[in-house]
This record gives C-alpha cells, structure tokens and sequence, in this order.
C-alpha cells in the first residue's frame, strides 16, 4: 500500500484513484458502493509525517530555489502546506461525490455514500485521492455482477465518467494542471 502512494507522489500525481471491492466479516447482507476520501482526523497526522519526511531537504544543494522557496523550518511553509491538503480534502470530496452519482447507473444500486477515513493509501498520497469499494465480495448479488466481465466495463465506465466531469469542473476552475 505504502508503494501506491510513493508513485503517486513520486509522479506528481494530479489524481489518486484507488478501486476495491469491499468484503463484510459477519454476512452477505452489505451490498453497495462506497468512496472514500481522507478521514479530517488524519490531517494533522498527515502534516507530521510531512514534516519529517521534509526536513532532509536542507541537506540538499540549492534546496530553496529546487522546491520553490519551500522552507521546512519556516512555519509559513507548513502553513501553506495545510491550506493545500484542505483543497486536497475538498477536490476528492467533489470527485468521490461523481463516482458515487455514477456508480448509481450500475447493476449494483445501493448508494453507501462518500466517507472518510484513514487509509494509508489516502493518508500518504500528497494529490486529491480516493478509495472506492465498488460493491461487497461477501454479498452473492454484488459478486455475479463485479464478476461479470460486462459489468466490469460498465464500472469501469462510471469511474472514466466521474473523472472526466471532475477534470471538466477542476479544468473550469482553474485548479487542474497537468504535470509532465
């Protein structure tokens, strides 16, 4: 998991999607699609692990004008970081909301809405990010349909959906950029 967000992050990732199907220990009653984004409690964990994984810059040649005048001493830096991850949180908001309107157009038809919490593929991906749980393993109705090679297509398709009205929005907003 850890190495997912270490290419994100090494890339310069404009966008995190992480696609699961879900299971339920004690049944097969859950069925439904889920998106998750980072839980608000890890923000400030989120921010630590930043800052320690950021203080080995000045060690750097010229880390200043590398990074772009960001200071790992400064707390203006970090200031500026934690108004970043807030977009971050708002931005995957808005995009776990899409997935979820266009996941309703499936077989699978329960909405479990969008959810934060604190996945480690979330937590340490440095990009608007989400975790989607396509349907439960565990439920025999979800299974024939997440196996089902057509289906498949169709899921697939509401992600593609999803992302290109999020890249419309971000694109019209002005706070979508590619890099690379």
């Amino acid at each position: 998991l850890n190495k997912r967000s270490e290419i994100a992050n090494k890339h310069h990732a404009d966008l995190f999607i992480s696609i699961h199907v879900n299971a339920e220990r004690s049944g097969t009653k859950a069925s439904g699609s889920e998106t998750y984004v980072m839980g608000a409690n890890k923000t400030a964990a989120n921010m630590a692990v930043a800052q320690l994984e950021n203080a080995v810059i000045i060690y750097e040649e010229d880390y200043s004008a590398k990074y772009e005048g960001f200071d790992p001493n400064s707390p203006e830096s970090y200031i500026i970081f934690s108004l970043m991850q807030n977009v971050y949180l708002e931005q995957s908001l808005h995009f776990a909301s899409f997935i979820q309107e266009e996941l309703g157009n499936n077989p699978i038809k329960v909405n479990r809405g969008v959810k934060q919490d604190g996945f480690l593929v979330l937590w340490k991906t440095a990009t608007p990010s989400v975790l989607v749980e396509l349907g439960f393993m565990t439920n025999p109705t979800d299974r024939s349909i997440i196996a089902n090679e057509k289906q498949q297509d169709k899921l697939a398709l509401s992600i593609l959906n999803a992302f290109t009205r999020y890249k419309n929005m971000c694109e019209k907003t002005g706070t979508f950029t590619y890099i690379g």
